[in-house]
């Protein structure tokens, strides 16, 4: 017999220490290591807290596995209440990654679980402090806020929250009605202002115009040519005009 009972036990044993004292870890994740339920700073015996290869101590060390990438999460749509009492719900979406595996596993049961309720209660608090206009059209100064009030909560866990992007804003029926109005009413009210300036600018000038005939006669008979004349090539029918005593009064005088 090549291989004895006790020679067998032996290698399964080494194989077995093999398999579970070594670890991978990829590029973009760490390793927290515990022994005997202590945090190990410098992490395993061989490789720290990675990236690679990791040798632990079987059955004494134990290994919790952290991704470093950035983590986007969607935040379900909450029911806010403005603070001028219209009811709208708003969702969103939340960009985070850890920048302490430490703290995000000893800090907080599950950090995932933890920021995505926080960016939730986050949402109601502060769109509820503003008005339903401010909400539609102040879109970049609340996310800023709700970026850094998120943040604020989520540092002792680890986790840095990078952006918080508000997605969808839906309206009742009835306000979406209402904005739609107004939003009528104003265009009507800036068409109205338009064509009133466009008449004044019109009446303006035709008063600098008559200020300028009434002190130079000349320029009424120019005007009064030029009305023939334009007469005369649009019109194709015999027409009686008066003439002016104006401009004949010179000939009479001789």
């Amino acid at each position: 017999m090549l291989f004895t009972l006790p020679v067998i036990v032996f290698i399964l044993f080494i194989l077995f220490i093999v398999v579970n004292g070594f670890r991978i870890l990829k590029e973009y994740e760490r390793a927290v290591v515990f022994r005997f339920g202590r945090v190990l700073k410098n992490g395993a015996l061989i490789g720290g807290n990675g990236p690679g290869i990791l040798i632990l101590i079987p059955f004494i060390d134990q290994m919790e596995r952290v991704s470093l990438r950035t983590v986007t999460m969607d935040v379900p749509a909450q029911d806010v209440i403005t603070r001028d009492n219209v009811t709208v719900k708003v969702n969103a979406v939340i960009y985070f990654r850890v920048v302490d595996e430490q703290k995000a596993i000893l800090s907080v049961e599950n950090y995932l679980y933890a920021t995505s309720q926080m960016a939730q209660t986050t949402l109601r608090s502060v769109l509820g402090q503003g008005q339903l206009d401010d909400l539609l059209s102040k879109r970049d100064e609340i996310n800023i806020s709700l970026q850094r009030i998120i943040d604020q909560q989520t540092e002792p866990w680890g986790v840095k929250v990078s952006a918080v992007e508000t997605k969808n804003v839906d309206l009742p029926q009835e306000m979406l009605r209402a904005i739609a109005k107004q939003a009528e009413a104003e265009r009507e009210r800036r068409a109205k202002i338009i064509h009133a300036e466009g008449e004044f600018e019109a009446a303006q000038k035709l008063a600098d115009a008559a200020q300028i005939m009434n002190t130079q006669s000349a320029a009424i008979q120019l005007r009064f040519l030029q009305t023939l004349t334009e007469v005369a090539t649009e019109k194709n029918s015999t027409i009686i005009f008066p003439v002016p005593i104006d401009m004949i009064s010179s000939f009479l005088k001789k």
